[in-house]
């Protein structure tokens, strides 16, 4: 008798965790998918004075690939629900730390993005405004021997501003 009770209670336990279900999405996006589609990503064009060649398809490429990757949003090349649109403005090296010897030690590099958003569902959602991040090295290596590196770890972080910022609302 016990054993017939001990199976009716799991049967209704698992017929009920089954129908009830509860979602959460740890990638951080909170998009309203009946009424937010698709998404508008234009090329970012390097408007720095100082540049790397590969920097712009690296940047531009991590920013949709993070949106493919994390969200169901579609791709469109015009008149998305959503926009992102704007161009990389700095890209420039300054000593960071000084050695006893009075020389640079540490070298940081910085990468800045501009960034419009436009929200057509939601306009209030709209913004204008700069990201930036860095990354430092060691003066002793040469900025050719760890900027493709550099590069890709600031892209990152400026990718994960931008998506934190335009899709997550936390």
């Amino acid at each position: 008798m016990v054993y017939i009770g001990v199976i009716l209670f799991t049967i209704h336990c698992s017929l009920f965790t089954t129908s009830c279900s509860v979602s959460y999405k740890f990638n951080g996006a909170s998009i309203d998918y009946s009424q937010t589609k698709t998404i508008q990503i234009a090329e970012f064009p390097i408007r720095s004075s100082y540049v790397w060649g590969p920097m712009g398809p690296m940047f531009n490429n991590q920013l949709k690939d993070q949106f493919a990757n994390h969200t169901r949003l579609e791709q469109v090349k015009r008149n998305g629900d959503l926009k992102i649109e704007g161009e990389i403005t700095r890209y420039e090296q300054r000593n960071k730390s000084v050695s006893a010897e009075g020389y640079s030690a540490m070298t940081e590099l910085t990468m800045t993005v501009n960034v419009r958003f436009t929200n057509n569902k939601n306009h209030n959602e709209d913004f204008e405004q700069q990201f930036s991040a860095s990354a430092s090295y060691e003066t002793t290596q040469s900025l050719n021997s760890v900027q493709e590196e550099l590069v890709t770890q600031m892209v990152k972080d400026l990718c994960d501003q931008i998506f934190n910022k335009t899709v997550a609302n936390w």
